[in-house]
């Protein structure tokens, strides 16, 4: 088990296979348990790094989660591209991880070569997401899957994350609501924007959504790329596996 020291607590990281860095990072309420089923076919051809944000996996816990969580985690990415060495590096980061993989390239464009975002909200909050989530979140914890999940990714002490995950999102609906601190004109990587239009939590709410706010993204990015599968839930690297590790070679390869 390897660590690396982020402002002064440990930060869980593992890696695997060989070849050029590629870092997959997880979402919301989740840890790098999420990528068990596929970061072996991904270690197949690259060298991936897997990392547990803090307060989640096996990362040391945090009394609460920073208001601007998506930005805090992008920085413990960066943290760690420089403690290993491992710049630049291509990063697939799946729903919240997305978020963090996006501020990764904008802040430290020199470390990062290019970026998957998957199953993601944009550039800010969904107000009808965020309206419901201590309610969505509490309904969660009594439903036995949910709960099977939570367990798998952090442990005995589950409901804690997701209670310090719940309150970050409602606080950062309230006071910030943008997940990037520059603008997307200076992204300078190679992006590839991926969803499910089936996905339950984000195209449930607005039909078309990732069509429209990937579109615009990329509009004010000038440059990359879009692929919506028709089928699978959210996050659409997980429900359309086969499909999602096809594409997603393509462009890491191109």
């Amino acid at each position: 088990m390897s660590y690396f020291k982020y402002q002064g607590k440990n930060v869980y990281y593992e890696e695997m296979g060989n070849g050029s860095p590629l870092f997959l990072l997880h979402g919301n309420t989740a840890s790098s348990n999420m990528f068990y089923e596929v970061a072996g076919k991904y270690a197949e051809h690259c060298r991936v790094i897997l990392i547990d944000f803090l307060g989640h996996g096996r990362s040391d816990r945090l009394a609460q989660f920073p208001v601007d969580l998506w930005f805090d985690e992008a920085m413990q990415v960066i943290g760690l591209i420089k403690a290993g060495g491992y710049g630049p590096v291509d990063i697939i980061g799946s729903s919240g991880g997305a978020l963090a993989a996006v501020n990764a390239a904008l802040e430290a464009p020199d470390l990062v070569r290019r970026v998957i975002a998957d199953s993601f909200e944009g550039e800010t909050t969904l107000k009808a997401f965020t309206q419901n989530v201590v309610e969505d979140r509490e309904a969660s914890k009594r439903d036995e899957n949910a709960r099977m999940f939570y367990y798998y990714m952090h442990g005995d002490d589950w409901e804690q994350v997701v209670d310090n995950d719940t309150e970050a999102i409602r606080r950062h609906d309230e006071t910030i609501g943008r997940f990037f601190h520059k603008s997307l004109e200076t992204l300078k990587p190679d992006i590839l924007m991926t969803g499910s239009k089936e996905d339950e939590f984000i195209c449930a709410l607005e039909p078309g959504f990732f069509e429209r706010v990937y579109g615009d993204m990329i509009r004010k990015i000038g440059h990359g790329e879009i692929h919506l599968f028709d089928t699978g839930g959210h996050p659409a690297m997980l429900s359309n596996p086969e499909a999602f590790l096809e594409r997603s070679r393509r462009f890491l390869e191109s």
